[in-house]
Parts: C-alpha cells; structure tokens; sequence
C-alpha cells in the first residue's frame, strides 16, 4: 500500500519546446508537466537522480508524491501518470504527473504478482501470464503496489482469473472477474510428421547403401593393384 507520501522538489518551467527540453536533459534535469482536474498544467523540471530515488524506492511507480515547486509553501498530491524513456540508454526523458486528492478514488493499473511454486511447473508445466495487469479503483493512499495470485495449486491444465486475485479492502477491480490471468500448460514437445520421418528414413537407408558401395569398390580397386603389383 502507499500508505505514505514521499516530496518531490521541482522546479517551475516557463519554456517548453524540444530544445529547452535538450538543454534540460543535458543539465541532469528531466522535463514534466504537473496535470490536474479542470486545473492549469504546471511544467517544471526535476533533477533525474531525484526522481530516480523516488520511483525506484518502496512503491515504485504508484507513490505517492508531494510536489513541492521551488518557492513555494504548499504541496501538490501527484501520482505518475506517464513516462518516457530513451530507447537506447536507461534515461528518463520526460514524466507527467497528475495531481489528486487524498479523498478522492483514483483509477490506476496495478501489477499482477505469482507467488508459490506450482505443482504442474514441477512436473514440467509451462506457466504463462496471461495478464501483467489489472485495473484497480481505490483512495491515493489505499492502492496497492501489486495484487498477489496463489499459484501453488496450479496443475497442468489448470487456469487462474481475475477473481483468484487476492484483493485488499477498500480496492476495486475494475476488470471482468472471469478474465483469465495464468495457465499452466503441458510441455512442448516437437514431433515430425510421419512423411518427414518416411523421408529421413529412405535418406538414410539410401545413404548406407551408397557407402557400402562406395567401400566395396575402394577394396576392388585396392585388390587390383596388388594383382598389377604381383605380375
């Protein structure tokens, strides 16, 4: 659970465009806008090794964080809504932040977690996560970091919905219970068709006697030149 808020300092941006964004980025600074309902979008700007402190801590991307904007008193309530990374470095490029309010539910996406060992994986099973994911609907504070799924019982064949999930108080979700999160299937094995196994066979029947005759005439050859070799 967030049952805790973390500070975030930022600072205000008045530029925006790709360039001031550049040079913000080269400076160790990442780029955002703080978004809220029916309010003006604050755009500021956040050393990178700060945010990264903050979303790498406990509750990783569902903190909650109070923002508070250089110069000012009073803290915004914010939950991260979307980031970008750089597709070829570690890099955060950019982050937008929607204010909340504590007394009010939120919808968010909240990771699924397997947890246990499943007796059809023992015997040779393959588990899939269907879903990663589910919708949830709850208080800033009450949304939990992820929703665990019991998969120790699973056997082979054997499947797992949303309705398995263990679910805490106060949190809603908002997906079909019916839908499907893990299965256990049986183990993949690759078997040829029988015409391609007819095929290999005649190739190697083929090959076996086309040796046997290449060898036969080595030692006839042989055989004639130590008769050459006599006379």
């Amino acid at each position: 659970m967030a049952e805790e808020r973390i500070k975030l300092d930022v600072r205000p941006r008045e530029r925006a465009g790709s360039a001031d964004a550049r040079r913000l980025r080269a400076s160790g600074l990442v780029p955002g806008v703080l978004y809220g309902d029916g309010k003006k979008a604050h755009p500021f700007s956040v050393e990178e090794r700060e945010l990264r402190r903050v979303l790498t801590g406990e509750h990783g991307l569902h903190a909650i964080l109070d923002v508070v904007f250089d110069g000012q008193k009073t803290a915004h309530h914010a939950v991260l809504k979307e980031y970008q990374l750089d597709p070829t470095r570690a890099r955060l490029l950019h982050i937008d932040l929607h204010e909340v309010r504590l007394d009010q539910l939120i919808q968010t996406q909240v990771a699924v977690e397997p947890v246990g060992e499943s007796a059809g994986v023992k015997e040779g099973g393959v588990l899939t996560l269907v879903l990663r994911e589910v919708n949830v609907e709850a208080l800033p504070m009450e949304v939990p970091d992820r929703l665990e799924l019991d998969i120790s019982e699973m056997s082979i064949g054997d499947s797992l919905r949303v309705s398995d999930l263990v679910v805490p108080a106060g949190v809603t979700v908002l997906d079909d219970l019916e839908s499907v999160v893990a299965t256990v299937t049986p183990p993949t094995r690759v078997e040829l068709p029988e015409e391609v196994e007819e095929e290999e066979a005649v190739e190697g029947e083929e090959l076996a006697e086309g040796e046997a005759a290449e060898a036969a005439a080595s030692e006839g050859e042989a055989a004639a030149g130590e008769e050459s070799a006599s006379e």
